[in-house]
């Protein structure tokens, strides 16, 4: 699953304009919309958010008047991310719209999903499923791109859900993934922390236990790995604050 699935993925709430504003702004200053990307017609976003044609119009336009994409004529026009200053990309990072406390609130119940995941994996797994994940792993310790490293990320979360073997985490954590991928997005994005590497490791760490078939190792350790990205999360928001004063 790639991170524009997640970005197009339906809404809770499907009447809400700002809804799909917010989620197109914050995946278009996060990067995970690039610039002079062209966006999905109005009849397919509408299909993928799950929400009326009308409200995809309103929330595009309302993204045009704030200069974040454009619209273009033509055979092969419509609508297309607009490079962004980084003025502007600190002014609407989505990691300043989010306060310190749901931020938290996010990480614990994205820990509480991944951990109880892990917890039933440890139980249902199977030896090839978990050497699967352990492909997956490497390729996310060898990525190179920002883009690349993040959506191998999801991929061990959404497979590590996969395999407890229950459709409601597993919906829940694609519902999680929706706030939580334009956040992670930034922290990728800053190559300089070396995300992808401490995220590796602590993914080779859990799969110790999953393959002993340890439980509470294996839920202790995936409660870890998310919870040192919120406290990554929330130390990179603090320091855009800090920049941004």
């Amino acid at each position: 699953m790639s991170a524009h699935t997640i970005v197009y993925s339906q809404l809770e709430q499907a009447t809400r304009t700002e809804q799909v504003v917010e989620r197109l702004r914050n995946a278009i200053v996060a990067g995970v919309l690039q610039a002079n990307e062209q966006l999905p017609n109005e009849n397919e976003l509408s299909r993928l958010m799950g929400v009326s044609p009308m409200t995809v119009r309103d929330a595009l336009n309302t993204l045009r008047a704030n200069k974040l994409i454009d619209t273009r004529r033509g055979r092969n026009g419509g609508s297309f991310v607009c490079p962004i200053s980084f003025s502007t990309a600190l002014e609407l990072h989505p990691l300043r719209w989010i306060s310190a406390s749901e931020l938290a609130d996010l990480g614990e119940f994205h820990s509480a999903i991944i951990a109880h995941s892990a917890r039933l994996a440890a139980q249902r797994a199977t030896d090839s499923e978990l050497k699967k994940l352990l492909n997956m792993v490497e390729t996310l310790a060898k990525a190179s791109l920002p883009e690349e490293q993040m959506q191998a990320d999801m991929r061990c979360l959404l497979t590590l859900v996969t395999y407890a073997q229950s459709a409601r985490l597993a919906n829940q954590e694609l519902e999680i993934q929706t706030d939580w991928t334009p956040l992670i997005a930034a922290l990728y994005r800053e190559q300089s922390l070396k995300l992808h590497t401490e995220i590796a490791a602590g993914y080779r760490t859990l799969l110790t236990p999953l393959q002993a078939r340890d439980e509470l190792n294996s839920y202790l350790q995936a409660q870890s790995v998310i919870n040192q990205i919120t406290d990554r999360l929330l130390a990179y928001k603090l320091q855009l604050e800090t920049k941004g004063t």
